[in-house]
């Protein structure tokens, strides 16, 4: 009688998995390593539901989530006011979580934690700073010994949240860059090689001496990369945490828009990272099947309640409580 039980159970569970709602989704790489938890954790208390997401950039999440070829999109950069205006759906932007994007380097012989200005950051990729003991990285490292030799730099060659961080960044900070280059997913940079994902820039960066770029923090930490300071906003150098980047959040959170379409790069106050953002799940509203529009709701009712805590896990900071409440007003309008 056990082993019949036993069995009629396993013959239950399979039947489950095989009729569980196939919700399909793309876009952002900065998010998925807690993206990737979330859904098989998700899956486990809701074997009904099994969320597929394809990790390929913010840019073709917004593509494919606008042209309805998946349930929900995700990216670190908002979508512009023609992107949504364009799209063959409505589009409901969903904050997650908050992460940091950081400078990180390849400098073999060199043990101290380098600290960049503004205008070293902007200067590397535009091509003014070019090697590693220029003068304007050696004024902030006082006493190391930065070798004579040529900075390779690596950039996203796909669209991309990150870069779209990055470049919003450069774009605050550097007259130049916001002329010349300019803030987006995909820009023209003017030097350097490109790698696709936040996976590819770090591999570049971790192979190949005397290299420099910018990956999400959790993936210079999984991919033990050394990464350095940035000077923020008030003079103040910083190396990118958790709670640099939730008090970069902390003054934007008060005047969230309703859209949650919100940039807080060069944040000011003292302790803020000044690369952080908030990054978002692409949601259509009404859902094109009603059913995986219900199960993706349910997802984000326990994104907010579960979810959440495990961000800090992953080097992400949660949503800051006034931003997590009004998400769970605007989640409750999703059709």
């Amino acid at each position: 009688m056990k082993f019949k039980f036993i069995a009629a159970s396993v013959v239950s569970l399979a039947a489950v998995a095989a009729s569980a709602q196939q919700i399909n989704g793309a876009g952002a790489t900065f998010p998925n390593p807690i993206y990737s938890k979330w859904f098989s954790d998700f899956n486990k208390v809701h074997p009904e539901v099994k969320i597929n997401y394809q990790s390929i950039g913010s840019g073709g999440g917004i593509r494919q989530v606008t042209e309805g070829t998946v349930d929900f999109g995700a990216s670190d950069g908002p979508m512009s006011d023609d992107a949504l205006k364009a799209s063959k759906v409505k589009i409901v932007h969903i904050p997650t979580v908050l992460g940091a994007v950081v400078p990180i380097y390849n400098l073999p012989g060199v043990s101290q934690e380098l600290k960049f200005s503004q205008d070293a950051l902007a200067g590397i990729y535009l091509g003014k700073v070019t090697m590693w003991n220029d003068a304007v990285i050696a004024k902030e490292n006082p006493g190391v010994n930065l070798p004579s030799q040529p900075i390779l730099a690596v950039y996203r060659s796909d669209g991309s949240g990150t870069t779209y961080i990055w470049t919003d960044y450069l774009s605050k900070i550097s007259a130049d860059w916001k002329s010349k280059v300019g803030a987006g997913t995909a820009v023209k940079f003017p030097v350097g090689i490109g790698q696709k994902g936040n996976e590819g820039v770090a591999g570049m960066v971790r192979q190949t001496k005397y290299s420099f770029g910018y990956v999400e923090l959790v993936y210079a930490e999984s991919n033990h990369i050394q990464f350095g300071q940035i000077r923020n906003k008030a003079g103040k150098f910083v190396k990118a945490t958790m709670a640099g980047v939730t008090a970069a959040a902390a003054a934007d959170a008060k005047m969230m828009p309703a859209d949650y379409r919100v940039s807080i790069t060069d944040a000011p106050g003292a302790d803020s990272y000044p690369i952080s953002s908030f990054t978002w799940l692409l949601i259509p509203s009404p859902a094109k099947d009603s059913a995986k529009g219900k199960a993706i709701i349910t997802f984000l009712d326990w994104m907010l309640e579960k979810g959440e805590a495990e961000a800090p896990s992953l080097t992400y900071a949660p949503l800051p409580a006034a931003v997590a409440e009004k998400v769970k007003k605007t989640i409750s309008t999703l059709k």
